[in-house]
């Protein structure tokens, strides 16, 4: 039971640590947008921005790892993976005709389940 306390509160952690991304991502963007930046340059700050703020909050708060040179390859390989799946959860919520958002919407919890796992078992190995 202790365990299972324990895991669903690193659990809610790295959700923490997502909102915390999605903020930077987001706050970056509009930064930027606000400053006359051009879209695609905006989007992709804010997302390199995001990205960075997410492995470092995972590596130091939720599965306290220390910096390894494998650590981000691995990180990165499982954002890979799961943008993969949010594509592929999009694309199966285009054929099933419910449309883009709800195929979005199903990969959500798809790929923070994915990354929790295979961070706490892969990335970070904690």
């Amino acid at each position: 039971m202790r365990s299972l306390l324990a895991h669903r509160r690193q659990f809610l952690v790295y959700l923490a640590g997502g909102v915390l991304s999605a903020v930077v991502d987001v706050g970056v963007l509009q930064m930027m947008l606000s400053a006359g930046t051009v879209a695609g340059a905006a989007v992709s700050a804010g997302f390199a921005a995001g990205l960075l703020v997410n492995y470092l909050f995972h590596l130091r708060v939720t599965f306290g790892g220390s910096a390894e040179s494998g650590n981000f390859v691995r990180y990165l390989c499982v954002v890979g993976l799961n943008y993969v799946l949010t594509l592929g959860c999009v694309a199966l919520g285009v054929k099933l005709g419910a449309g883009v958002l709800v195929g979005k919407l199903v990969a959500l919890p798809l790929v923070a389940l994915n990354g929790f796992v295979l961070g706490k078992l892969w990335i970070f190995r904690s």
